[in-house]
């Protein structure tokens, strides 16, 4: 049986065809389903993203497969199949391996390092298994392209630094303090890049919130959501002298604190540091804040220098799974070509093992009585000629060779092999 994957991601098709093919909810387990009675594939699972819609798939006849599965998805989501021929691609065999590992250790998603597919790949294979929809080969797989995922996450630093505006700020904020959870927070706006980088502070231990924000209902509602306390717009300035950390987007179109204000504060402060981040565009923080000592003043362009820098490290850390990638994918290719050979091997052992019963019996009528202990020593002779004779073909077999088939096709023939069906194709 061969690996085959047939999907669109966002590098080869925009969102408004990945939202027309997505399989959500009660979707999927349908999905699932009809491709199982579909009599094409063998074993499937099926991977819906925002960013991603594939389709891993176990055939006997890889042709067969790709078309069937264009047709299902084309019939499912009633789409065009020309619409769908622009944007699909198709790995088989060892492309397909490679393509799922990589997916698996977010080596080809948008965001480099991202652990989110991972878990996503996990929820596909668990809907699969609810539905027996999988069978060896892609349960092989699928444990493999985990553990490869781990074992990428292990050996590189593909994952350690900050890709996010809002991710960056928190990185920032913990390299200047030791520990957040004893540092106070203000949220000032209620901007979307704002709102998810106080997620990550609290996230990080931050407990000690203040929000606030020109609409005071808004300021409620993070408010409640964060666990924190809700700072009247006006007054903001006034807390400001407990606040250790500071997280700016407004709306304003000017600045809503200056150099003068925070320099009083720190007075108060005794000079105690101050994170502040202003993600708002345009500016909401005085840039001249950043001559006061132990104030450490970012805004969006200094964040994504940073991410820049970052994103420059993945790159490099990216080769180096690019490897691990490589080794693994040998590992699994060696575990089917034995599986491949194994019928045949069974049936040359039976047979070997059957023609040295025949004759050992028959020597042993013909030689009349013996003691235990040589028919033993015959027993033990015959069994190691026979092992011996059969390891070159069996050692052949388990090989990773090209001609693999053909060798098959020879011992069969040779030896008079009947092999049973290999029942491990079923679902």
């Amino acid at each position: 049986m061969e690996i085959l994957i047939v999907g669109l991601n966002h590098k080869t098709a925009p969102i408004e065809v990945r939202e027309k093919v997505a399989f959500d909810g009660p979707k999927l387990d349908e999905a699932v389903n009809i491709l199982k009675t579909s009599g094409v594939l063998k074993e499937n699972i099926i991977l819906s993203t925002c960013n991603r819609v594939e389709i891993y798939a176990g055939v006997n006849e890889t042709d067969a497969g790709v078309e069937g599965i264009k047709d299902f998805i084309s019939d499912f989501h009633k789409v065009p199949k020309d619409l769908l021929d622009k944007s699909l691609y198709i790995h088989k065999g060892p492309e397909a391996i490679r393509h799922m590992y990589r997916v698996a250790a977010s080596l080809d998603s948008m965001v480099v390092g991202e652990p989110q597919i991972l878990g996503q790949l996990k929820d596909a294979y668990d809907a699969a298994l609810k539905n027996k929809t999988t069978g060896m080969y892609l349960n092989k797989l699928m444990r493999k392209s985990v553990s490869v995922a781990k074992r990428i996450r292990t050996e590189t630093k593909i994952a350690e630094s900050a890709v996010s505006i809002s991710f960056a700020a928190v990185e920032l904020a913990k390299k200047i303090f030791d520990d957040l959870a004893t540092k106070s927070f203000m949220l000032i706006g209620a901007g979307e890049m704002a709102e998810l980088a106080a997620r990550h502070l609290i996230n990080s231990g931050v407990k000690d919130v203040y929000v606030t924000n020109r609409t005071t209902a808004r300021a409620e509602e993070l408010a409640h959501e964060f666990h924190g306390k809700v700072i009247l717009f006006d007054n903001f300035t006034l807390e400001l002298r407990y606040t250790d950390i500071v997280i700016c987007s407004t709306g304003a179109p000017h600045y809503i604190l200056m150099k003068d204000q925070v320099h009083k504060i720190m007075k108060e402060r005794r000079q105690k540091p101050m994170f502040i981040i202003d993600i708002s565009v345009p500016r909401n923080i005085d840039p001249r804040i950043n001559d006061l000592d132990n104030v450490y003043l970012y805004d969006v362009d200094n964040l994504q220098g940073i991410i820049d820098t970052n994103i420059q490290e993945r790159a490099k850390e990216a080769e180096k799974a690019e490897q691990i990638v490589d080794e693994e994918i040998g590992s699994y290719l060696k575990w089917t070509a034995a599986l491949t050979a194994t019928p045949t091997i069974v049936a040359l052992r039976n047979k070997a093992e059957e023609i040295r019963k025949d004759e050992l019996e028959k020597t042993l009528k013909k030689m009349g009585p013996l003691e235990e202990k040589t028919i033993r020593a015959i027993e033990q002779l015959t069994s190691s000629i026979v092992n011996k004779l059969v390891h070159p073909p069996t050692a052949a077999l388990k090989a990773e060779e090209e001609d693999k088939e053909q060798m098959l096709g020879i011992i069969q023939k040779l030896y008079n092999l009947e092999i049973e069906s290999d029942d491990n194709d079923k679902t």
